[in-house]
């Protein structure tokens, strides 16, 4: 087992991970002195999480590695209703099917960043559908229901944002969220011993009903620890891309676009980002820090976020690819690439079709640059070509050589050919067959 940590709590701070907490101090008092088991609830409403599930979820994990014990929650029951915190319109229901198959991906990956091995502190994933699915309808509201007043839940910012939203409201189905959560913290402390919650800032109201809850069944020593919601410098909604959400499974955002997403971070977030992703040092970030602020152009920090958090969710090996795919656009040779990868820069650089056909004729530089687009004419092109300007490969396509054919085996993987115009100019050709 691993020794208890301390300086958990200031850490945790330190990173700005802390936006509200339930009795600070006796709380630290509790995780310096004994292994303590807490949990975190995701609701299942896709097949995969996505990066604004990561503060959470490597929070459980920041937990562990200071010697206590985690518990990771699918929302097997809750899932089904839809919890209407930080949500300006209900949800779409799940049917049964779906949800299935989205807990089964959901609670792998969950199962993915903590450690189960056996013994005190080993984690364990749980799926409330389990207590919660046995409930009848009278047999909650007498057990659960009684425990609350409308008032108090009423009174929850959750709810009663919704409420003064006359277009959108809140039904009874989420309205009832919070004690369906409420009784999950009380099963979990009765029958796990757990004693904390931890969850999104948006889930205060939530967690401190759950206190509440065990408070009144005569379990006094339960607290709650909010984080805070991630939003980036420039306003915008993070873990969002022109492509849509970035996930945490490659089979919906490869592993090349998820290392994309953080080395191309506003440099106004980098460094917040390294405190609440990653696992790095006090020391190194405040280094990072130093290093940004005198030269933000050498984008070590960047470097480092994407390297840390790629590595975390998928591995250093799938990292490496994607960091050799990212270099090739640095003047890295592409023919080191797998395919997938190469495929994959078909969507950062301006990508081009040639015909099978006119590949077998013998294509000349200037004509392929003139079909992909980077240069205006043939004439341009044969300037380009002319002043030393033009690779093929990344590698240097001889000056006098604008009229010789680009040879066959010039082709990556048989099929890619990557031009490049200058230092920063390039576009991806695929030889395709010719209609």
């Amino acid at each position: 087992m691993a020794e208890l940590d301390p300086g958990l709590l200031e850490d945790l701070t330190w990173r700005g991970l802390v936006s509200d907490c339930t009795h600070p101090e006796e709380l630290a008092k509790r995780l310096s002195s004994e292994c303590l088991t807490l949990y975190c609830g995701f609701d299942p409403t896709a097949d995969s999480l996505h990066v604004g599930s990561l503060v959470p979820l490597l929070a459980l994990r920041r937990f562990q590695l200071a010697g206590h014990r985690p518990i990771a929650l699918a929302g097997g029951a809750t899932g089904m209703i839809g919890d209407p915190s930080g949500k300006s319109k209900e949800r779409n229901l799940l049917d049964s099917d779906a949800l299935d198959r989205n807990i089964r991906g959901v609670s792998a990956q969950l199962a993915r960043f903590l450690d189960f091995t056996p013994g005190p502190r080993a984690a364990l994933v749980l799926n409330n559908h389990d207590w919660l699915g046995r409930f009848g309808f009278l047999e909650f509201l007498r057990d659960v229901g009684k425990a609350f007043t409308v008032n108090a839940m009423v009174a929850k910012e959750s709810v009663r944002q919704r409420m003064e939203d006359r277009d959108a409201g809140i039904s009874y189905t989420e309205f009832s969220y919070m004690l369906l959560q409420a009784y999950d913290f009380f099963h979990l402390r009765a029958e796990h011993g757990c004693a904390l919650q931890i969850g999104g800032s948006d889930q205060w109201g939530n967690i401190t009903a759950g206190t509440e809850l065990i408070r009144k069944r005569g379990l006094d020593d339960a607290y709650g620890l909010t984080l805070p919601l991630i939003t980036n410098a420039d306003g915008t909604k993070f873990g969002k891309t022109e492509a849509g959400a970035v996930w945490l499974d490659p089979a919906r955002t490869s592993v090349y676009r998820f290392y994309q997403f953080w080395i191309r971070v506003d440099d106004r977030d980098v460094i917040r980002y390294l405190k609440y992703f990653t696992f790095i040092s006090r020391g190194e970030i405040e280094r990072l820090e130093s290093a940004h602020a005198a030269r933000p152009e050498g984008r070590e920090a960047h470097a480092a976020l994407a390297r840390s958090v790629t590595d975390l969710v998928h591995g250093e090996p799938a990292r490496l690819e994607a960091e050799a795919a990212s270099g090739v656009l640095f003047g890295g040779d592409p023919a080191l690439l797998k395919p997938n990868a190469l495929a994959e820069l078909m969507g950062d650089v301006p990508a081009f079709e040639i015909p099978a056909e006119r590949w077998a004729s013998g294509l000349s530089a200037p004509e392929l640059l003139l079909m992909s687009g980077l240069s205006s004419s043939k004439g341009q092109a044969r300037k380009d070509v002319e002043g030393g300007g033009v690779y093929i490969n990344n590698r240097p396509w001889p000056r006098d050589a604008f009229q010789s054919p680009v040879a066959g085996e010039t082709l990556l993987h048989g099929e890619y050919l990557l031009l490049r115009k200058g230092k920063r100019n390039y576009a991806l050709g695929r030889v395709v067959p010719s209609r």
